[in-house]
């Protein structure tokens, strides 16, 4: 049966950022699906841990600031140590700064660069060394954003970041796919989290926004679920180097 191939029953999942937002929620939907967890934030993930167990699904906390690559061998380490195997890996951690371009600093550039991509692409390159020495493949799902289709305004490294996101998800599918690594991308809309406050608590850019969603509303944690849990599956075995936007129809106008 079709519904089948959805359920990640026995499978092991890598998300980074779970402690909040997006990736808590991706979190969640790869737990209900079957998967047990390995959540990597830079706080410690308790509330998670519990909401993941009590599903009956196994839970391993790793705080890590992946402002660097340091900490990149021994999240995979330590989920091989615990659970034995990789299985799906989601790159969601992430960081924005905000200033006019004309004003943007070498710092400013360099923590956003560093933790969205840099550290996205060497995490994925550790955990698809495992998925070949495993021998049995494995899922890469990278958070991208509307701003790996469009310019934005006073994020210029986030835009540079997400626009390398879905480039680089496009050449570890190019490299990869061979070897039955699934790499792909989700590009979400605006969504409510802490990285949108400040865009919502302005009232005429969010009512610029709202305007143009046609769904009418913000974007939920809950609503990347389907999604990350279709890629993380063996429904999307013939899916490699795609991002799929999750926008409520932002891209469509």
């Amino acid at each position: 049966m079709v519904l089948d191939k959805f359920k990640l029953d026995g499978k092991v999942a890598i998300v980074t950022g779970a402690n909040t937002g997006l990736g808590k929620g991706m979190a969640l939907g790869l737990a209900e699906a079957g998967a047990d967890i390995v959540g990597v934030g830079h706080s410690s993930v308790p509330d998670i841990k519990g909401e993941v167990e009590a599903m009956g699904r196994r839970f391993l906390g790793l705080k890590a600031e992946l402002a660097g690559i340091e900490p990149v061998s021994d999240i995979v380490e330590s989920t091989i140590e615990a659970f034995g195997k990789i299985d799906i890996l989601v790159n969601n951690a992430g960081t924005i700064r905000r200033e006019d371009a004309i004003n943007f600093s070498e710092k400013d550039w360099d923590d956003v660069m560093n933790v969205n991509l840099k550290s996205l692409f060497f995490l994925s390159q550790a955990v698809a060394r495992q998925y070949i020495k495993q021998g049995t493949g494995g899922k890469i799902i990278n958070i991208a954003s509307m701003l790996s289709f469009q310019g934005g305004i006073r994020v210029p490294s986030y835009t540079a970041s997400k626009s390398g996101v879905m480039g680089v998800t496009r050449l570890m599918a190019n490299e990869w796919a061979k070897y039955k690594i699934n790499a792909n991308a989700i590009a979400p809309g605006y969504m409510i989290t802490n990285n949108t406050q400040a865009l919502r608590e302005d009232k005429e850019r969010n009512a610029a926004i709202l305007e143009r969603i046609p769904a009418g509303r913000w974007g939920l944690p809950e609503d990347l679920k389907g999604t990350v849990v279709f890629l993380a599956s063996d429904a999307s075995e013939y899916v490699h180097g795609y991002t799929i936007a999750v926008d409520g129809g932002w891209l469509a106008r």
